[in-house]
């Protein structure tokens, strides 16, 4: 939905006190590790990672503070590129979701610790076709992996933290081959850090960012 819409329906939800459960999943108990994961490299290099889970300003913002990501850039996966635009997916007829592409540093973390922080802090898994004040299915949680290595570590993670009852629903994320990766436009990148003060952002965004901090200090940047 437009900037303008997010802003009036977070202040409308602050009103009611509705904010918190907006910041993440809130988890029964500390979401662990995976217990598949691919291994750490021994040289740095440079592989990608895109995942959606809401508005990604808070996905954005969340992973350009983990230690080992190389950049974190806003835009849409799951449609045709002719659909890759802000206005269209916000219509929720183009397939698209919100997403996020995550170049990291294999040598510094692993795919597995990235998807702990996507379960942990960045989103609440549980929540179908929406987060927070957002709903439609551009918001929808999603995995969208590159290779058979990613798409088996995401399914056997999810199936880990469902058999273990980490949350008190079931986990709806989709683990989906990624057809493609369309960058949003520039006003919508590292939107977080631009407008701190921005309500939606204070009540949104920056709790997953602290939340990060506070969870996974040895994974927290602070740049």
């Amino acid at each position: 939905m437009p900037s303008s819409t997010r802003v009036a329906l977070l202040l409308l939800g602050s009103l009611l006190g509705a904010t918190a459960c907006n910041a993440k999943a809130n988890p029964a108990s500390a979401v662990p590790a995976p217990t598949v994961d691919a291994p750490r490299a021994s040289a740095a290099a440079q592989q990608s990672a895109v995942i959606s889970g809401g508005c990604f300003w808070g996905i954005q913002a969340v992973f350009q503070h983990v230690k080992g990501v190389i950049s974190a850039t806003s835009g849409y996966a799951g449609g045709s590129a002719k659909t890759a635009e802000y206005e269209i997916v916000s219509t929720g007829e183009t397939g698209h979701a919100e997403s996020v592409q995550i170049i990291y540093d294999p040598s510094q973390i692993t795919y597995g610790e990235l998807l702990r922080v996507f379960f942990s802090v960045a989103h609440d898994p549980t929540q179908l076709n929406r987060q927070g004040p957002d709903s439609g299915t551009q918001y929808r949680s999603s995995i969208f992996y590159g290779n058979e290595e990613q798409k088996r570590i995401a399914e056997a993670y999810i199936a880990q933290l469902d058999t273990a009852k980490i949350f008190s629903r079931p986990i709806v994320t989709k683990v989906v081959p990624l057809e493609g990766f369309y960058p949003a436009e520039a006003y919508h990148q590292n939107y977080a850090t631009l407008h701190p003060n921005q309500p939606y952002i204070l009540f949104n965004d920056a709790p997953k960012v602290e939340h990060l901090r506070k969870e996974f200090p040895d994974l927290y940047s602070g740049k």
